[in-house]
């Protein structure tokens, strides 16, 4: 195994791979964190056979990059989800883990030396792989029903600094609950359709129920994560408008 750029620091390799599944190559940078007590935790599971997951990149704490699969081969990362209408994430993919404990472990802000290796390294798989901005996701996005990474500490605005991915950020207050669980109707209808014209799996049945509260809280985490409701105000809404018209 060769590494596939110079930023990798480390090759461990991981048996977890099988070829990409009708794409010419991957379109999507997804991003995780890892949600194990230590990075060494994560190596571990990440190239063991038995565990049946992998990814192509870790990025330790301290900024070290590893890289466990090549990344013209499918990594065993993103798991059950859809977006934009399309379920075989990992054949669409680059996959990037990011050493963090997670939510059940202790969250915690990532480190400066860590997120400048992610912008490095998404920059460079970007333009290697003209990914466009509006397919740099979180994992929680393709799975909002039962994924919250990388979650709401991970700095997403600082990533659009630098050249990656989409960020919105508006001034005013969140304002009014506009729409919540129990409502229907054509307002719900629409605001679902908007999600699923962005990307995000979902029925467009004019019902706010669970599955739409939590796609809410998955481009909340994303886009608006000060304040994470699953409801929809005006703040939440007029970020999504804008980010629509951005892709």
């Amino acid at each position: 195994m060769k590494a596939d750029t110079p930023l990798v620091s480390r090759l461990v390799p991981s048996p977890s791979h099988n070829e990409r599944r009708g794409v010419a190559g991957p379109d999507i940078l997804l991003l995780h964190y890892t949600g194990m007590r230590s990075g060494a935790a994560a190596l571990e599971r990440l190239t063991d056979a038995a565990s049946e997951v992998s990814a192509h990149y870790l990025v330790e704490e301290d900024g070290e990059i590893f890289q466990l699969v090549p990344e013209a081969r499918r990594a065993w990362h993103a798991g059950r989800g859809s977006w934009q209408g399309h379920s075989d994430i990992n054949s669409r993919a680059i996959g990037i883990e990011i050493v963090n404990p997670g939510h059940e472990h202790g969250y915690r802000p990532f480190p400066d030396p860590q997120i400048a290796s992610v912008i490095e390294l998404c920059r460079d798989c970007g333009e290697r792989w003209q990914i466009a901005p509006h397919l740099v996701l979180a994992h929680s996005d393709i799975a909002p029903d039962r994924k919250e990474d990388p979650g709401e500490l991970f700095p997403w605005d600082q990533l659009f600094s630098a050249g990656i991915g989409l960020w919105c950020a508006i001034d005013h207050k969140p304002g009014e609950v506009l729409l919540w669980m129990g409502d229907r109707g054509s307002l719900v209808e629409a605001y679902q359709r908007q999600l699923a014209t962005f990307g995000y799996g979902l029925r467009k049945d004019g019902i706010f129920g669970e599955e739409t509260r939590l796609v809410t809280l998955a481009f909340q985490r994303h886009f608006r994560p000060a304040r994470l409701t699953g409801a929809v105000d005006a703040q939440t809404q007029d970020r999504l408008l804008r980010l629509l018209q951005s892709i």
